[in-house]
């Protein structure tokens, strides 16, 4: 029996790494797709096929963000029956929450509705909290990341206008649409480092609650190719509702603003998983960058009402999905035990 509720959780873990897959889509495409770079079919295979080295480049390198989740912010679920519940209540609180804000077009974290998720469920089964991991690993670069990515991404622009101001606009934008097939690629990459990794960290808990691991154990390769292939396919499959609030709602780019927006973004993201191993939202540094980015054109280029309500979103994920998954644990313990 519980040999099946490990292989139902290992699934479900999988399936939340293809609901981040086609709700994250956007974090690597909307601006190619946006300004014409790239068309929606060839951005999705080629995020799909970046997401896939990325997740093996990045457990290759030292797999940091792995494991993060494994250990830096819940206790590890002990093995048996009820760490098997804890674990799947902590990925369907995430997929609820990732499926809500999809449904509604936000492009919120699919990283931080699964560490809400891992509180919510954490706390009623009695497990501890990293409170000190949380906050470093988590609240700080949630606020700072997107932070990080507007002011350099401005910068970046601001040099840019610079450098180009002699040139011809049309054959300037002709060689960025260029040049953004590279940094989309980059972008991609940059999330399957991240994303990737935090699926395995699930996969790796469920193992550890299913008795076929332990907090010290290296991450099989079936785990790093079924969450890879996983994430690829749901980027593959698309998430256009969010695509087009971060490729139109937020600004008109233009394609110089839409690669100095992936640029950065990428290189934020390269930074915080190899040498922090914290698990940021690619959502929130992609959604900065291209604020960043655009605001170069004045402070009236930017829908901040539509960025208000992303932030909202933001600030709402955690707690949402610590709700839901809470819920889910209670309902769960109440029909196994």
């Amino acid at each position: 029996m519980q040999t099946l509720g490990l292989i139902a959780v290992v699934v479900i873990a999988l399936g939340f790494a293809y609901t981040n897959g086609f709700h994250d889509s956007a974090n690597a495409i909307a601006t190619s797709v946006s300004t014409r770079a790239l068309t929606p079919r060839a951005a999705l295979m080629l995020a799909g096929l970046m997401n896939l080295l990325g997740a093996y480049a990045g457990l290759r390198l030292g797999g940091g963000v792995t494991k993060s989740i494994v250990q830096g912010i819940i206790a590890t679920p002990a093995h048996g029956t009820n760490g098997l519940v804890v674990v799947f209540a902590l990925l369907a609180g995430a997929i609820i929450w990732n499926l809500t804000t999809w449904y509604f077009g936000l492009p919120s974290s699919s990283s931080h509705a699964l560490i809400g998720g891992m509180v919510g469920a954490a706390l009623p089964a009695g497990l501890a909290v990293h409170w000190d991991g949380l906050w470093s690993k988590v609240i700080v670069p949630m606020v700072t990341s997107p932070v990080v990515g507007f002011v350099l991404a401005f910068a970046v622009m601001i040099g840019i206008l610079w450098a180009f101001r002699r040139a011809n606009p049309s054959r300037v934008t002709r060689n960025f649409r260029m040049a953004q097939t590279v940094s989309a690629a980059g972008m991609a990459l940059g999330h399957g480092i991240q994303d990737a990794q935090k699926t395995m960290g699930v996969v790796m808990l469920a193992l550890i609650a299913g008795g076929h691991a332990s907090g010290s154990s290296a991450v099989p390769w079936w785990v790093l190719w079924s969450a890879a292939i996983a994430i690829s396919l749901g980027t593959y499959s698309g998430g256009w509702r969010v695509m087009r609030t971060l490729g139109r709602r937020i600004i008109e780019l233009d394609p110089p603003r839409g690669f100095a927006a992936e640029t950065v973004a990428s290189l934020v993201l390269y930074v915080t998983a190899f040498l922090y191993a914290a698990p940021v939202s690619t959502t929130h540094v992609i959604t900065g960058s291209i604020m960043g980015a655009g605001a170069t054109r004045g402070r009236n280029a930017v829908r901040w009402g539509v960025a208000k309500n992303i932030v909202y979103a933001w600030f709402l994920t955690i707690p949402a999905s610590g709700a839901c998954a809470a819920i889910v644990y209670y309902a769960t313990h109440a029909i196994v035990s």
